[in-house]
């Protein structure tokens, strides 16, 4: 009998409650990416732990998140995603609970390690799954509700880390996982249906040469600022490794009876056009957040919980364009939907760019605010497309590659803006100081003596004015090349194709024992 194409892979009873219990499983994980990251110096204090080494706690999390993501496909199919996905849940939520009662840095990394390899399997795994329980008419929908989780959770971090550290202690961080973890347990308990298993040969050449790159760049790219990045032993070595284990991973990749990720996977163009987009958008997209409230608190001096507030809008501008998406994609050209979402991307970052220490909250919230407008018009249209093509089988392990792609374009982009910022911080602050001795001033050259301890104090003032200037314009800087990159991707849209419906009775593929 032909299949409906039209018609959900797994039916279940009571979808919206179970679409709750998947997206708040997902958006405990994505929130634990950012939500540790204000409340680091307080960690600092009780673990006992250096400036450099309290960074281990967030380096932990993402070097291991990083290196399980890639089996997220073979598990599901030798375990079952239902398995897995209450499995990785229940696991992350002990872990955060472990995590809160840690006494020593040693068993806080620890902890994170089992927090982000169980937390790297959620997120692919609730992707998959929305696809899987609604039709495909729905897809846009399931994908825009994906997308608010995915989205909004990397901006409610720092707000709701920031509230919990000053109102409760660090602790609470990871203790909110708790409450809401079990009753989503129970949810996915009582709901969340079975697929088939099937015997699928696991690559672990491919695996191991993967994990070992993806370590290897992690480090580089969390380590650099710290050791002074290239002048350092250990980032070449770190560099070293991830190239060769990345070009052996491709090689392997490619000639490989039964490789980690289906041949099928990269035969499809618009699922590897898509992993290009997303690697992409977590340059753009998480270098402007993680740039911002550094900024705010520092350069204007606003408080965690307002500068939280005020990057909110960016979150009102996502909710709004993934609302609409999901109930006009069925209309309107989803590549064009990608196309407009850039553009408004660029044209935010390049309002950014004529911001001033004297300017007031009101250009931080409009900007963001069309900033969210792009992004929501970009990662629903480029979800369905990146799966539109690709067969039902192969799901997971592409929603595996395509989180994968984010998270790494996320890390690189945070370390190369960081790297930026602090280099042109530098530039720009000798070019400013040579404008601002007692030589240039239209001052007496007398008065350096007869001022005294007082100059030194004026000079002393001076010299911080300068740096705050210097950096200023350093942050100006990195929004110029972010609004240059995000234009210069613009052409890269060609390389999706409309998307072509799977025909009626088309066969599963055969996965390799």
């Amino acid at each position: 009998m032909a299949e409906n194409p039209d018609q959900p892979l797994l039916k279940v009873r009571q979808k919206g409650l179970l679409t709750i219990a998947i997206m708040a499983a997902t958006l405990l994980q994505v929130l634990d990416t950012t939500i540790a990251n204000v409340a680091l110096p307080h960690m600092q204090a009780s673990l006992g732990a250096t400036q450099d080494s309290i960074s281990w706690v967030l380096t932990s999390y993402i070097v291991a998140s990083a290196i399980a993501i890639p089996i997220t496909g073979w598990l599901a199919d030798r375990i079952g995603s239902r398995r897995l996905f209450i499995v990785s849940v229940c696991t992350f939520v002990v872990a955060s609970m472990l995590c809160g009662i840690a006494t020593s840095l040693i068993e806080m990394v620890l902890f994170r390690l089992i927090q982000g390899i169980s937390g790297a399997f959620i997120a692919p795994l609730a992707q998959s799954l929305l696809l899987d329980i609604n039709r495909k008419s729905d897809h846009a929908k399931a994908m825009s509700i994906y997308g608010m989780g995915i989205m909004i959770g990397p901006i409610a971090g720092p707000i709701l880390g920031g509230w919990l550290t000053e109102n409760f202690n660090w602790r609470w961080v990871f203790y909110v996982n708790v409450p809401v973890g079990i009753l989503c347990i129970a949810l996915l308990l009582w709901l969340l249906p079975s697929k088939e298993t099937v015997k699928r040969h696991f690559d672990a050449t491919g695996f191991a040469l993967l994990g070992l790159g993806l370590a290897a760049l992690q480090l580089v790219l969390d380590r650099g600022e710290h050791v002074d990045w290239f002048n350092a032993n250990e980032i070449w070595i770190e560099t070293g490794i991830a190239a060769a284990a990345f070009w052996m991973f491709g090689v392997h990749a490619f000639t490989a009876k039964s490789p980690l990720f289906p041949k099928d996977l990269w035969r499809d163009r618009n699922m590897v056009s898509g992993a290009i987009f997303m690697f992409v958008l977590g340059v753009l997209t998480m270098s402007a957040m993680a740039l911002l409230p550094p900024m705010l608190q520092s350069l204007f001096g606003y408080p965690v919980m307002e500068t939280g507030t005020l990057l909110a809008s960016r979150g009102m501008g996502v909710l709004i364009t993934m609302f609409l998406v999901g109930r006009i994609s069925h209309f309107v050209d989803l590549r064009l939907m990608v196309f407009v979402g850039f553009v408004i991307c660029a044209g935010s970052l390049w309002m950014m760019t004529g911001w001033s220490l004297e300017m007031d909250w009101v250009p931080v919230v409009e900007s963001g605010f069309v900033q969210g407008l792009g992004l929501g018009l970009i990662f629903v249209p480029l979800n369905i497309l990146s799966f539109a093509t690709l067969h039902p089988a192969y799901r997971t392990d592409g929603a595996s590659l395509l989180n994968l792609s984010r998270n790494i374009g996320s890390s690189i982009g945070i370390a190369l803006m960081a790297a930026l910022l602090t280099r042109n911080t530098q530039i720009s602050h000798a070019d400013l100081a040579q404008h601002a001795t007692f030589e240039s001033l239209p001052l007496d050259p007398a008065m350096s003596g007869i001022l005294g301890a007082t100059g030194d104090s004026a000079m002393a003032m001076l010299n911080g004015e300068v740096t705050r200037q210097a950096a200023m314009i350093a942050y100006l800087d990195d929004f110029k090349l972010m609004t240059i990159a995000t234009l210069l991707v613009l052409p890269l849209i060609l390389l999706l194709k409309r998307p072509t419906p799977r025909k009626p009775g088309d066969e599963l593929p055969v996965m390799a024992e």
